[in-house]
């Protein structure tokens, strides 16, 4: 069998979007194509191994066997058992999806809870087309391999990010500001990896990438996420099983207000935490916060109506002795007043804020405001106490219509100034102006522990310097474009009969 150009394959589920465009929205395309597209992998990838194992025992029955399946698919739960029906194709979907999750306790929940039987929105004929379309292409291993379909995945995610716009920004962060952060943590394999609002698994993703581009084997990280949203959860986890990762746990609930990951009543603790969280949440679970059984409000109690300063102190509290953490949040985290403030200065006299680095407007699906990383240690370099790295990256980027970019390039190009700056630390680096410098603590504290990037690292004001012609030939230009609009004005009065 031979293998499918990736080109091919990102073409041909493209294709599965439009064919549902109409009865489904954009913003929904995720939750029924993915389930369908994860159901047509794992039945086919059955197939091989069964293929394989028959070869080996010759037994039907044994052939079946755990030993040979990573996944169990019943076989009345089998792709090809659902392409033969002709009516009711939903609810034999809906039948195989949950029959599949119940053979398979780590699938659990997977496949999501879209209205498949819903005939209004999917109504046989549009299921056997979109069937139909699937069919073509076999998606087993010997066709697509595990790097392959999981590019062909994330390229999907993408897409339909860039349709549902606005609300995109709940389950995707464009992944060069992802791999920045990623390349900043330097995760390596036997570390722990935690994202707490984790989406669609894109940062976990990259840290599998980033060991792996490294040398490393990235099935010996420790990688754990959790996220709110049922549908985002569930692409989450098959994106990882897609990427061939199999010792992951991402786990679905309200992180703020009912974390998951606990050990003997506490948090438990990661080398790498790393996220994207919802900006200002205005419900975030603030009164369970004043007595928060977790001692995550050790710093102090975030605002009632702002949980940006939550996610910040749930995400240091998850951080073992040696964790490090990159989070991004909106700009005014690094200036608002109030208990925030509180918490940033306590934060800074500790000396567990290592980098900030500011962004240009407008970068994030679903929102123009000005977002920022915040890097925190547990253990920073001695020579690197008392001051912190402030990078402005606001003139890096690619100016869009409707939104900025970040490519690949200007995303490394922010990252190797982080480490350079990094390595010389503060008694060597040169300040590179209007884009990065260290400051002190001392200089922080004068401006009341505001890290308002604009404060320290302005841009250079260009003086444009004009001869004494140019000066002259812009002042005659001005000059007769004010005799001009004089003259149209006294033309006006005239003709109305009023007096100049």
């Amino acid at each position: 069998m031979t293998l499918i150009n990736l080109k091919d394959l990102e073409a041909h589920l493209w294709h599965a979007a439009h064919i549902i465009t109409g009865p489904i929205d954009a913003s929904d395309y995720k939750t029924y194509i993915f389930p369908i597209l994860f159901f047509k992998r794992i039945c086919d990838v059955y197939d091989e191994e069964f293929a394989e194992a028959m070869e080996q025992v010759g037994d039907e029955d044994l052939a079946r066997g755990d030993m040979f399946h990573r996944i169990q698919i019943p076989e009345e739960c089998h792709w090809n058992h659902v392409f033969e029906k002709t009516k009711n194709i939903g609810q034999a979907l809906r039948d195989a999806f949950r029959g599949i999750e119940q053979a398979n306790e780590l699938l659990y929940g997977i496949f999501g809870d879209a209205s498949w039987t819903n005939k209004e929105r999917l109504s046989d004929e549009l299921l056997s087309t979109l069937l139909n379309h699937f069919n073509k292409v076999n998606l087993g291993v010997a066709s697509v391999r595990d790097d392959d379909m999981g590019r062909a995945y994330e390229y999907l995610i993408k897409r339909f990010a860039d349709k549902a716009n606005k609300k995109a920004g709940e389950f995707y962060t464009p992944r060069t500001i992802v791999r920045l952060m990623v390349n900043i943590l330097d995760p390596q394999a036997g570390e722990s990896v935690y994202d707490p609002a984790c989406g669609t698994g894109g940062m976990l993703l990259e840290t599998i990438h980033h060991v792996k581009e490294n040398g490393g084997d990235p099935r010996l990280l420790t990688i754990k996420g959790q996220e709110k949203n049922l549908t985002t959860e569930a692409i989450a986890r098959m994106n990882l099983f897609l990427h061939g990762m199999e010792d992951f746990d991402i786990v679905r609930g309200d992180t703020l207000r009912q974390p998951k990951f606990i050990k003997n009543d506490k948090l438990e603790t990661f080398d790498n935490v790393i996220a994207n969280p919802p900006f200002s949440l205005k419900e975030w679970g603030s009164d369970q916060w004043s007595n928060d059984l977790y001692g995550r409000n050790y710093y102090g109690l975030p605002p009632k109506k702002n949980g940006d300063f939550a996610w910040l102190e749930h995400m240091f509290t998850s951080l073992n002795k040696n964790g490090r953490m990159a989070v991004v949040l909106p700009h005014g985290v690094l200036f608002r007043e109030g208990a925030e403030a509180s918490i940033r200065t306590r934060l800074l006299k500790d000396n567990f804020i290592e980098a900030v680095i500011g962004f240009a407007p407008n970068l994030f699906y679903g929102t123009g405001v000005t977002a920022c990383v915040l890097v925190l240690k547990k253990i920073r370099l001695d020579s690197h106490k008392k001051h912190v790295l402030i990078i402005n990256a606001d003139g890096i980027y690619t100016k869009g219509r409707a939104q900025n970019s970040l490519s690949e390039a200007q995303a490394d190009e922010i990252y190797s100034i982080y480490q350079i700056q990094e390595q010389e630390g503060p008694a060597k680096a040169e300040e590179i102006e209007g884009v990065a410098r260290w400051v002190s603590l001392d200089e922080i504290e004068e401006n009341n522990y505001d890290l308002f990037i604009a404060r320290y690292v302005q841009k250079p004001l260009i003086e444009e310097i004009l001869t004494v012609q140019e000066s002259l030939d812009i002042f005659t230009q001005k000059f007769a474009e004010l005799e001009r609009a004089e003259q149209e004005l006294e033309a006006v009065f005239m003709k109305e009969g009023l007096e100049v």
